[in-house]
């Protein structure tokens, strides 16, 4: 069955991003402590991010993430989503990346209006609530997220972006999976109670 699952990695303090939406602390991460992020023996997987991504079928953003991954094809980078749909929640009017395997479809409203329509581009696999806080909190308003996968790097930051804009309705969610890895990130998974 397809489910709507948020993933993401997080401070251990609780923040997605700095305040200025970059995530330079996670992308040069090292357990220690240089930059340059993690050797490729450390990686945080081994193949944890590729056993996730088989699973989906369609992914949603807001347009901070969609442009973070935009600015990065533009200086030269690939189009990291190929052959997937790529549903981007904005009222803003952006620059659209194009190329082979680019499924970019833009929506404006609510979540609820076009939930049926991401499911079905989902193929029966799953729709991956990429970012940030504020989609997966539109998801979780709406009783629409099912499960929240979340990498904790042992980095503080102090302030930032949140993990989540609101509180969750439904209270507490229930813990799933726990995974620890030799780099010092561990991957939780837990489901939405409803």
């Amino acid at each position: 069955m397809s489910r709507v699952q948020y993933y993401c990695a997080m401070s251990l303090d609780g923040f997605i991003a700095e305040s200025d939406d970059t995530i330079e602390w996670l992308t040069s991460y090292s357990p220690s402590g240089e930059y340059g992020g993690a050797p490729d023996d450390e990686a945080p997987m081994p193949g944890a991010y590729l056993r996730f991504y088989d699973g989906v079928g369609a992914l949603v953003s807001g347009s901070v993430t969609y442009d973070f991954v935009r600015r990065d094809v533009e200086g030269g980078g690939e189009w990291p989503y190929r052959d997937k749909p790529f549903w981007l929640l904005t009222t803003r009017d952006l620059p659209i990346v194009e190329g082979d395997g680019v499924d970019i479809r833009v929506v404006r409203g609510a979540v609820r209006d076009h939930f049926d329509e991401m499911m079905r581009s989902a193929g029966g696999k799953n729709l991956w609530v990429l970012g940030g806080g504020n989609v997966a909190s539109q998801f979780a308003d709406e009783g629409l997220l099912d499960e929240v996968i979340v990498t904790v790097v042992p980095v503080v930051l102090g302030n930032g972006k949140p993990l989540f804009d609101r509180r969750l309705p439904g209270g507490a969610m229930r813990l799933t999976d726990v995974r620890p890895y030799a780099i010092g990130m561990v991957e939780l998974t837990y489901e939405i109670r409803r």
